[in-house]
């Protein structure tokens, strides 16, 4: 019996020394991810974390010594050890530490919705009521009570237009603004609608709402009806029964806190957050549950506009940004992009998370996507968990070396521009396709000239004119134009431009073609489609005996890549590269999504239009907004502006990039094309190293 009572001290006591060092290897792991987030990476810091050695714990080796006395009975001792259990660590409310960001947000599961009354169909905000249901509602005043097998339960015409106009209480209850910004309460069984607060005579105008699962408060965000209070916004308390319990306006100042609340929320922190956007400002107000004013997010590197706004377990913030939603601590700290121009909702607009699941939903246009983007620690792998994780965090140089033969070029910074061609009689030079190093085919809008470096015009074809198609034509190897013509029909013209011939037909199909590229690398034809909306787009591969061979529409999840493509190329390496609405959406040969670039700096606006790759595989691409030539890694990594354009192009539209001579033809709005050359041999290599 002494035997026995040793061991099961001694087996209790590692038990219990290994459930500390599993919490100690818990909190290293989340000490090393809140710091490697939110610095602005430094490839020294994560070398320092991936060589490191982990602080040890002092482990303590006890002696069991126990004498069994006659007052001791076997039979009770026994029956006493079979009572005791010894359970593992599992995730209590506040244990934090059990819980980390997954590395990639994985999609839950994804919706098509249907019934709106406005197409292409637009819902812009959502509150989940359980796992399958959910109320969306659209921007024509509808609200709709939906499955997510996208049936319709219930319908209300009577919603107030706004960004987060309904909310939904523990009770499954609907919380909405009306059409007369009077606030209802909708019961569970769709059966009885009340009036909560009545707000015809108030000087203030709800625009959004939302009940507080922590306090089960109603916040309302409102704005100044009248003169004396236009501009200015203000957060309401209202308790259960209806009665007003906090007002915030003004921070310790007297300054205003906000201008046009957009969206409201909560944290289990108590923090009370406010998505608020007017006239071009835009700001997330953070304030304690006080109300005193905490901290404001103005984006980073960028002037953002948010909309939809949640908080999530770890109480982390999240906001959506145009194309994407980004990640930042309780105290405003930015650490992520979560989500880059996601797949199938392209740009979201609302964001609710359900702490029950740690589900995150999203919804844009007619798609709510459920994302998983935290995860639970497994207690008895969490030591492995943590060397892997680190050993997975990629360390990215600022580029990549060349390999091959393309150490034997060198960049010219800054580019230099050789030579400057003012076309006549011509609209804008939206895209170029060379023909040789002296020759290249240009569009505007109406158009497709062959001219020359002299800017002398050799050839006008006139059956083009479509202002919808912006990059109609490319070269194949044979020197042969390919255009889509004004019946949006792909035809061939000849090398000697004396007969055109019908590539495809596709006036028969639900999708337009917008955009060709001839294939270098296998000789086949590449178009871009959409529908006639531009809501969803796709790209199709054509063999060189015209047959379809490849369609890439889907990312792995079966949502979405494309909204509308514009215009479209190849790179060395074998992958798509195409310029949609708002990014550039990058697939390898096979289809499968490798990354959509957005921007430079992060949540800034950004509208790609040419878009051409280079000898050392990189991605050139004109942004209309700024008026630049972003260059970006095969990967899609920023690496610089390669031009400036405001200053002398104007505004670049179309992009040619020559392998032969290394150029570089720019088109611009202002009917000029200019040429560059920002690559050139390296003729400083020794010959040992040729």
């Amino acid at each position: 019996m002494n035997n026995v009572l040793c061991n099961f001290v001694f087996k209790h006591r590692c038990l219990k020394q290994k459930i500390e060092l599993i919490r100690h290897l818990v909190y290293l792991q989340r000490y090393i991810q809140r710091y490697e987030q939110s610095s602005y990476s430094s490839k020294q810091f994560l070398l320092f974390i991936k060589t490191a050695r982990l602080p040890m714990m002092q482990h303590t080796h006890h002696a069991c010594q126990h004498f069994m006395t006659d007052s001791v009975n076997k039979k009770d001792v026994m029956e006493s050890l079979t009572g005791i259990q010894i359970t593992e660590g599992t995730l209590r409310e506040g244990d934090m530490c059990l819980l980390k960001l997954m590395y990639t947000p994985e999609v839950h599961q994804h919706l098509t919705l249907t019934g709106g009354f406005v197409f292409p169909y637009d819902f812009h905000h959502l509150s989940p009521i359980t796992r399958d249901k959910v109320w969306v509602s659209d921007t024509r005043n509808n609200l709709f009570l939906k499955k997510t097998e996208d049936d319709t339960l219930h319908h209300l015409t009577d919603l107030c237009k706004g960004d987060g106009v309904h909310t939904v209480n523990s009770k499954s209850e609907l919380i909405y603004i009306d059409r007369k910004h009077s606030i209802k309460k909708l019961s569970k069984d769709r059966k009885t609608l009340t009036s909560l607060i009545n707000n015809t005579l108030s000087e203030w105008k709800p625009l959004c709402v939302y009940w507080s699962p922590f306090t089960e408060d109603l916040l309302v965000g409102m704005v100044g009806k009248f003169v004396a209070t236009a501009g200015t916004g203000i957060v309401i308390r209202y308790n259960q029964a209806g009665e007003i319990t906090q007002r915030m306006q003004n921070n310790n100042n007297e300054q205003k806190l906000y201008s046009k609340p957009q969206c409201i929320t909560d944290s289990n922190t108590g923090d009370i957050l406010v998505s608020d956007y007017c006239n071009g400002n835009g700001f997330v107000v953070v304030t304690d549950r006080g109300g005193r004013y905490r901290f404001s997010y103005k984006g980073h590197k960028s002037v953002i506009q948010p909309l939809g706004v949640c908080t999530d377990t770890l109480s982390n913030i999240l906001v959506c940004e145009r194309a994407t939603v980004h990640l930042l601590d309780k105290d405003g700290q930015f650490l992520l992009l979560l989500l880059i121009r996601p797949s199938g909702i392209f740009s979201p607009k609302s964001l609710s998370y359900d702490v029950n699941t740690n589900r995150l939903w999203v919804v844009s246009k007619n798609k709510i996507v459920v994302y998983r983007y935290i995860d639970s620690l497994d207690a008895l792998t969490v030591a492995a968990d943590v060397m892997e994780s680190l050993n997975e965090w990629p360390i990215v140089d600022v580029e990549k070396p060349q390999e091959g033969n393309e150490c034997l070029l060198k960049l010219i910074y800054p580019p230099k521009l050789l030579q400057t061609l003012t076309l006549t009689c011509f609209g804008g030079c939206f895209h170029i396709s060379s023909v040789s190093s002296d020759l290249v085919w240009v569009s505007d809008q109406n158009n497709i000239i062959l001219t020359n470096k002299k800017g002398v015009n050799l050839h006008h074809l006139t059956d083009t004119y479509s202002r919808l198609i912006l990059t109609s034509h490319t070269v194949n190897s044979e020197n042969e134009l390919i255009y889509i013509d004004k019946h949006f029909k792909i035809n061939k013209l000849s090398r000697d431009m004396k007969s055109s011939a019908l590539f495809s037909e596709t006036t028969g199909s639900k999708r337009l073609p917008w955009c060709v590229h001839w294939s270098l690398l296998t000789g086949d034809l590449l178009v871009g489609m959409s529908d006639l909306f531009g809501e969803t787009g796709k790209v199709i591969r054509f063999d060189q005996t015209r047959q379809i061979i490849q369609t890439i529409q889907y990312d792995d999840t079966g949502l979405e890549l494309y909204k509308c493509p514009l215009y479209i190329t190849e790179n060395n390496n074998g992958d798509i590269a195409v310029s949609d609405e708002g990014a550039v959406v990058v697939t390898d040969c096979g289809g499968k999504h490798r990354f959509s670039y957005i921007s430079s700096q992060s949540g800034s606006p950004f509208e790609p239009r040419g878009i051409c790759t280079d000898a050392l595989s990189h991605i050139l691409i004109c942004d209309i907004i700024t008026g630049t030539v972003h260059r970006i890694s095969q990967d899609g990594q920023f690496l610089s502006y390669l031009l400036i354009g405001f200053d002398r192009i104007g505004e670049p539209l179309g992009l040619s990039y020559d392998v032969n001579t290394h150029h570089l033809w720019v088109g611009s709005k202002n009917k000029e094309v200019f040429i560059y050359k920002y690559i050139e041999r390296n003729n400083t290599r020794k010959a040992k190293s040729d």
